[in-house]
This record gives structure tokens, sequence and C-alpha cells, in this order.
């Protein structure tokens, strides 16, 4: 099977500071691919690679998709715009493909009864919870039917029972799409949760240092946080990030 998306001996340095690699990755059509690490390994940097809103200094990253846009990103601090209405801010990224008006309608309305958020096509985002913001900017990210979803810590902002909430909504919600997604995350809990796959990056230069697969089969939900074998992973993935997490520390000091 084609790789979907993938990346060659990718990095990134800002001035004098190497941010990121070399770094190699794989991901296979349909795949949800989770990316955890400690603050400043390049989490971000990597999808904004991906995204095509930054350059690699040196490698390639390939995507392998029809669309001439292929990629919807999905950010923590939600990205909508105040000024328009929900149903406004679910059909932008349609209404930028030039989809007739009517249509992009049927499909933003579509979304949003999928999204629970049927009742607040009208309503501006200031009416909004936080967890409502980020299911509409969910919501605007999958209307556009992207090829591949990007999203960076996209419920940090989140309490715990919302987060928790989401976590179990998007779970469903890319098991019924196959969407392949790249996840950007600092809990162990939501990677477990919702990934394909969980890749650990190092302290910076943010590296790929360890990858898990975690054992529960697909349709799968939030249930499995209740099993021995989740809490034994996420202490395994603890050990390795925590050590990661040390050694950053060290070298700031």
């Amino acid at each position: 099977m084609h790789a979907k998306l993938r990346a060659t001996d990718l990095t990134r340095t800002f001035g004098t500071t190497h941010a990121l690699g070399p770094l190699d990755l794989t991901i296979a059509p349909g795949e949800f691919v989770c990316v955890v690490g400690p603050s400043g390994c390049g989490k971000s940097t990597l999808l904004r690679i991906t995204a095509g809103l930054t350059r690699p200094s040196t490698g390639t990253l390939e995507i392998r998709t029809a669309d001439p846009r292929p990629a919807a990103m999905i950010f923590q601090d939600y990205g909508i715009y105040d000024w328009k209405t929900v149903l406004a801010n679910v059909r932008f990224g349609l209404d930028i493909q030039k989809v007739p008006r009517r249509e992009a309608n049927a499909r933003a309305r579509d979304w949003l009864t999928r999204m629970g958020l049927a009742d607040f096509a009208d309503a501006y985002p200031s009416a909004l919870s936080g967890g409502m913001r980020q299911r509409v900017a969910i919501a605007r990210a999958l209307a556009v039917e992207p090829e591949i979803l990007l999203m960076d810590e996209p419920f940090a902002a989140l309490d715990a029972q919302l987060r928790t909430i989401l976590q179990d909504e998007l779970l469903a919600l890319t098991q019924t799409t196959r969407t392949t997604t790249l996840f950007i995350t600092h809990s162990l809990e939501e990677a477990i949760v919702l990934g394909d796959r969980v890749l650990v990056m190092s302290a910076r230069p943010g590296r790929v240092i360890a990858e898990h697969r975690p054992p529960f089969s697909r349709p799968r939900t939030g249930d499995i946080r209740d099993t021995p074998e989740f809490t034994a992973l996420k202490g395994e993935l603890w050990d390795l990030l925590r050590g990661e997490v040390h050694q950053d520390r060290a070298v700031a000091a």
C-alpha cells in the first residue's frame, strides 16, 4: 500500500536553534497517528511543515493525494472567526473551494448536525462554550472532506471532563470517516485512545525515538481507558517521555 504521507531526513532550524530532526515518518492511508513529546521538541513544527505553513530546512515531505488542497488543520485556539456565524465558519473552506452556496450550506449543516450544533447555525462564536467552539473547528475541517487531517493539541485548553467527551466524539467520528490523521498532543491518554500508532519524540531537536501500536482493535470506544493494557502502555510511554523531559531540562539548565 502506498504511503499517504512520507517524511525523509526532515530537519528544521530557526537561526542557530536546531528544532527538528532528522526525522523519518510514514503514514498509511486512513491511519490515525499521534505524536507525543516534551515541550519544544518540534511536534508543532512537524505539523506546520506537513500543512505547508513552514518549509523544512533539509529533507523531503511527500503527500500522495488527488486534491491540490489535501490537508485541513485544527489548532488549539480553535482558529474560527468571531465575526462569522457558526454556519459561515463551517462553510468557510467550501467557500474558498468555490463550492456552490446551496451545496456548501447543505454540507455545513450536515456537519453541524453530526457535531450536535444544528441549533447554533446562526449564532456567533462568542455565544459558544470552549467545547462548542472546538466542535465548530472540527466541523469546518471535515466539511471540506480533507484527505489528511492535521490536529495540533486541539483539546489542550479544555477541562478534563470536556476533553474526555471530545476525545470520544473524535474517536467515533474518525473511525467512520477513516480520514488520515496526524494528531499532536501532550496527553498520553489521548494518544492511546485515538491512535493507531503513538510516536514518541525526543527532546529538541525532535526525532522519533519509539513507536507503539495500542493493542485495541477498531472500532474501539473510550472504555479502553479502564483496561490493564491501557494502564500498562501509558506507564511505558511515560517512562520514555520522562527521560526526554529530564534531558531537556538538563540541557536548558
